[in-house]
């Protein structure tokens, strides 16, 4: 990897220019007064008045707005400057409650690093003002021909002392009077602002990859920051103000100033490794930025093979598409650039997990000889925990999970009450004993079949009674590591019938374990009507075979989750004939759910279905045991 203190600036020189000079080249000084009243009213005109639009077809002149507008800019920032914090409060807490941010404005007034104060006051504007045609607006944040800060900002294209402060200044003037804007027209037209909900992350331990961090290795942190070519020395005081905020508990304001830094970091080496240089700076508004979503792919855009996910290995790429990426995963740099997120509550788990992961990239691209014995000691659980990271939000990794979590629905049918077998054995009309013994002895026999299809060295589970077995042959299977890193097409084809196969099954035994606690309370109490008794009872003797029938299809859809990379080398018609099949099952488990619905409650017509669905299963079992036989 290239040295990182070679590098000056990641801004290109047309970029640099629009930011760091153009607005600086007109001298003139406006008077406040007729920018903003003493009570903090912003006159608009005054500022729109220097928007210069083009003569051939009218829309924005960038660079002349840019340069007309560069003294009206440092005339508010001067005015900010002039107000105590008090006095600020005043004039201007008002309008900033229709971002639902009021405070945090308050607070970037002063003083926060001038990223965060960017970033926090671009984004208001951006999520709430994106759709409205405001070319004042376009020319700071909507733009990439004008100064388009927050896409600048936000991808860790700009060091601190290239974002001058009066257009930090300058954002909050103009969410101000947006803010007096929207006020007046929702006096106007008697509307009330209603925010949108924010997003919430939920069963935050599937984020727990690295242990909590702790002082030690915050202060290890720190010094490795000095010595690693992952940070670019223009960019320290972003880190070590990512880990002033974590170690403050500013759990929000510590990832907004992070992930631009592991952007930027991750482009260095993303452009080193892919011999590309010149795409570490800031493209032009006619190209692209090389962001996150190109870093991460397979191919670069001649089709060449992106060499990043080959430095970085596996684990870590799959960490970042969880984090970054995976529709079912956290989606921090998604959720948090467009405002979904409750800045106030943010989860310290996130803010922990990322924060370790930038901390092993740091030790991981240092100079060995300069990392000291001790603080290798320290860093050493990080990086085991990096080094065998597996992703938890690809769809494979969902399915895994679910599969699991649908086992362990099963295996509490047998801690549910019931009456006992006599009951069952006396009542009149139930035929189905019979069948349902006759289906369990099928099920045993595809069971043992199945068995032959087992990786080595796997526990085997021929009893399809015995949920203990069962749950710990899915244990050992769901612990074999999947290839997530780009897959198929195909292979995700497959994996979404597989998931709704698995999502079925749970909800059949959500449904039975519902009704049996409930039909049984029914019983004790003696309020069940004649044939409501009799209906309990054949549910009862239905769940003889449904428990098994459900553990041998957890176990197939399983065994072709394990192998799910060999759909790949199928010919068309063998794939179009697999996936024919996975949806007759899926189809079986559907019907499952609608005949043991609290509405339905048809148990007697499960054992016709389960019948034919077993024939379908038994008909697959055995070509692909032939199949089998004959490679070998």
């Amino acid at each position: 990897m290239a040295s990182s203190d070679s590098v000056t600036t990641c801004l290109s020189p047309a970029v640099h220019y629009v930011i760091c000079e153009l607005g600086f080249e007109k001298k003139d000084i406006y008077d406040i007064n007729n920018i903003v009243s003493e009570n903090g009213q912003v006159c608009w005109q005054a500022i729109t008045e220097h928007v210069c639009y083009l003569e051939s077809d009218q829309s924005v002149d960038y660079i002349k707005s840019i340069r007309a507008l560069g003294p009206v800019c440092e005339s508010v920032n001067l005015h900010f400057k002039s107000l105590t914090k008090e006095k600020f409060a005043v004039q201007y807490a008002l309008w900033f409650h229709w971002t639902n941010y009021a405070e945090v404005h308050l607070l970037i007034g002063k003083d926060c690093p001038f990223l965060l104060r960017d970033l926090l006051a671009s984004e208001q504007l951006a999520v709430v003002f994106g759709q409205v045609v405001m070319d004042v607006l376009r020319i700071f944040v909507g733009s990439p021909c004008g100064l388009n800060l927050r896409n600048v900002l936000w991808h860790g294209f700009a060091s601190p002392q290239e974002i001058p402060a009066k257009y930090c200044a300058m954002l909050l003037f103009l969410t101000a009077g947006l803010g007096q804007l929207l006020q007046t027209y929702l006096l106007q037209t008697k509307y009330v602002l209603v925010h949108r909900p924010y997003v919430t992350f939920i069963r935050l331990e599937d984020l727990d990859a690295f242990p909590d961090l702790n002082h030690e290795t915050l202060s290890v942190a720190e010094e490795l920051l000095q010595v690693s070519n992952f940070v670019l020395r223009t960019m320290l005081p972003f880190w070590m103000a990512a880990l002033t905020a974590f170690k403050q508990s500013r759990y929000a304001d510590c990832v907004i100033l992070l992930l631009p830094q592991l952007e930027a970091g991750l482009r260095l080496l993303f452009t080193t490794t892919n011999k590309c240089p010149n795409r570490l700076l800031t493209a032009e508004s006619s190209a692209f930025y090389t962001t996150f979503d190109e870093m991460l792919t397979k191919y670069l855009d001649n089709e060449e093979i992106n060499q990043l996910p080959s430095v970085l290995e596996e684990p870590a790429m799959e960490f970042l598409w969880d984090f970054l990426n995976h529709q079912e995963g956290p989606r921090i740099r998604d959720h948090l650039s467009h405002g979904e997120i409750n800045l106030k509550a943010f989860p310290r788990e996130i803010a922990n997990q990322l924060m370790a992961f930038a901390i092993t990239l740091l030790r991981r691209f240092s100079n060995e000889d300069m990392v000291a014995f001790k603080e290798h000691l320290i860093i050493k659980p990080l990086m085991n925990c990096a080094s065998c990271y597996r992703s938890r939000f690809h769809p494979i990794s969902r399915l895994k999970k679910q599969v699991l979590e649908c086992m362990k629905s099963i295996c509490l049918w047998h801690e549910l009450p019931s009456v006992s077998e006599e009951h069952i054995q006396t009542v009149e009309g139930l035929e189905g004993n019979t069948e349902a013994s006759t289906l369990v002895l099928k099920m045993a026999e595809i069971h043992s079949q199945l068995q032959q299809y087992l990786p080595c060295n796997c526990c085997s589970a021929d009893d399809p009674m015995n949920t203990v077995a069962t749950e710990r042959l899915l244990l050992e299977l769901c612990d074999r590591h999947i290839c997530t890193l780009y897959s198929p097409r195909p292979v995700l084809e497959v994996v979404v019938v597989l998931r709704k196969i698995s999502t079925q099954c749970h909800q059949v035994s959500e449904q039975v374990i519902a009704s049996i606690k409930s039909r049984y309370q029914q019983w004790t109490e003696k309020t069940l009507r004649s044939r409501q008794r009799h209906n309990y009872l054949r549910m009862l003797n239905s769940i003889k075979f449904l428990s098994p029938v459900l553990q041998l299809i957890l176990v197939l859809i399983t065994l072709e989750l394990v192998n799910v990379h060999l759909v790949c080398k199928k010919n068309p018609s063998d794939y179009h004939q697999y996936l024919k099949f996975l949806k007759s099952v899926l189809q079986y488990t559907e019907n499952l759910v609608t005949y043991t619905s609290p509405e339905k409650n048809k148990w007697d017509e499960t054992i016709q279905l389960t019948n034919k669905a077993l024939l379908k299963i038994r008909k697959f079992s055995d070509r692909k045991l032939t199949l089998l036989q004959s490679a070998t």
